[in-house]
């Protein structure tokens, strides 16, 4: 989808709703260097799952190079990674197929139960982390519902993909359903019909839900759409009951907010939400698309006004989301007292007051471009050519920088700081190369989309949710 198109679907799915800020009409042939950075930018966010990922149990990694454990999110992104790889011809189809079944069979063959140690997951459901030498419960980790979902989601698009007649591909499908199948949100809904956090064996399951608009979207459309588990259309409608209370105004849009860009970016990684509305979207003549493209001119309007006073921060330099961060500490900059955070959940969108330490994450523009490519590639391609191979090395964007992170004296045992330039991550992290990639793909020819449109288990949990129109009939 080139620009033009995506402007012009906008207003339509506008009209009649307040679309504040001024849609910008720009060019939509791209010059000559836009295709070869995205071309790059895509071989190399493709490559951290190719390269750091365990070919013979597919376990991923959640971070590279600091030495890590697995993230069952990350591998759910990396599996969606791997369609991507053969369409752009960065491997075979038949490497592929290799790769996705041997880390199916891990997680079908991979023993759950009740005890706190030794297993990889209960109920059907994972634990956040998985030791990667082991395949088991990484420490005192939880078993985690949302990525038990995204792993899920990254199964669902490999299960589309791999779509042929051939014995390995109709094997792929098959541990596809066996795994999804045998996940029991039922057990995870302790306070029905909404699913919980998750769940620890030393104190069983949490107490708090998924409720209204953030990632765990994904979640729900999934656990209606379970092969032989389902949650009935109540769940959806108890989660949706909080989205009137995320709907509002920041920096000029109209939309349901959540703070960190991730939240509007993870379910449509997987699920095609150009005019397909649910009940609450159909009520504000709008679509979750739209909302999202809403959120990123929102990011980049708090960028140009900064009220905090970030170094860097402008037109072509934003991006407020969950990523690393320099440190835990306070230091006076350029005459104010700063607080930094280590990992964080940042946020901007004016639901709550911003979570925002002047650490930006590239991920941030890089998943929304299927949105707003015409913000975001600017984005991208000034962060490169602004801080090089500080910022931009083997496997394309490190996870996150932060400009103001410039002082005398400045260390940072999770980065490099530049004088003059600031602070620099040394990490990669899979939730967030993942993403990156998948909108890439969906901006440059649905590559996700195309085949999640064929998910028959996807289809149903849309449709049990309410949703209806586009590509739904």
């Amino acid at each position: 989808m080139n620009n033009s198109s995506i402007q012009r679907r906008s207003l339509l799915i506008g009209a009649g709703s307040a679309l504040l800020a001024p849609f910008s009409f720009v060019d939509a042939q791209p010059t000559a260097a836009e295709p070869a950075f995205l071309d790059d930018l895509e071989r190399r966010t493709f490559a951290y799952f190719w390269e750091t990922t365990d070919p013979r149990t597919g376990l991923a990694l959640d971070r590279w190079p600091t030495p890590s454990f697995c993230s069952i999110a990350a591998v759910g992104f990396g599996l969606t990674a791997y369609t991507i790889g053969v369409q752009r011809a960065f491997v075979s189809r038949a490497q592929a197929l290799e790769r996705v079944l041997n880390t199916l069979s891990f997680f079908r063959d991979a023993p759950q139960g009740p005890e706190a140690a030794g297993k990889t997951g209960h109920r059907g459901f994972f634990y956040h982390f998985l030791d990667v030498k082991t395949g088991t419960r990484y420490r005192d980790c939880e078993l985690s519902t949302i990525d038990t979902a995204l792993l899920l989601a990254g199964m669902l698009s490999v299960q589309a993909f791999f779509d042929g007649n051939d014995e390995r591909e109709v094997r792929v499908r098959r541990l596809v359903d066996e795994i999804y199948a045998r996940v029991d949100w039922a057990w995870a809904s302790p306070r029905a019909p909404l699913v919980c956090h998750g769940w620890k064996p030393e104190v069983g399951l949490f107490d708090h839900d998924w409720h209204a608009y953030d990632e765990s979207q994904i979640l729900y459309l999934l656990a209606l759409g379970s092969p032989d588990k389902a949650l009935g259309p109540e769940a959806y409608a108890a989660w949706a009951t909080g989205l009137s209370s995320s709907w509002g105004e920041a920096y000029g849009q109209q939309f349901c907010r959540f703070g960190p860009l991730f939240g509007h970016q993870f379910t449509q990684c997987w699920a095609d939400l150009r005019g397909v509305q649910d009940e609450f979207m159909r009520g504000k003549k709008l679509d979750y698309f739209e909302n999202s493209r809403r959120a990123t001119w929102a990011q980049r309007a708090y960028a140009i006004a900064n009220p905090a006073g970030w170094r860097g921060y402008g037109e072509k330099l934003w991006g407020v989301t969950a990523s690393d961060g320099p440190a835990d500490l306070e230091r006076e900059i350029d005459g104010r007292k700063r607080r930094f955070i280590g990992y964080g959940g940042r946020g901007v969108n004016g639901e709550h007051p911003p979570i925002d330490d002047g650490t930006l994450a590239p991920y941030a523009a890089g998943a929304s471009m299927a949105f707003a490519p015409e913000i975001c590639l600017p984005a991208l391609m000034e962060m490169k050519a602004r801080y090089g191979e500080h910022l931009y090395q083997r496997y394309g964007f490190v996870d996150c920088f932060n400009p103001s992170f410039d002082f005398p004296g400045a260390t940072s045992r999770s980065g490099t700081v530049v004088p003059g330039l600031g602070w620099f991550n040394r990490d990669y992290l899979g939730i967030d190369q993942g993403p990156m990639l998948a909108m890439l793909g969906n901006h440059r020819g649905e590559l996700v989309w195309s085949h999640m449109r064929k998910s028959e288990h996807l289809r149903k949990g849309l449709l049990k949710a309410g949703f209806r129109g586009g590509w739904l009939g």
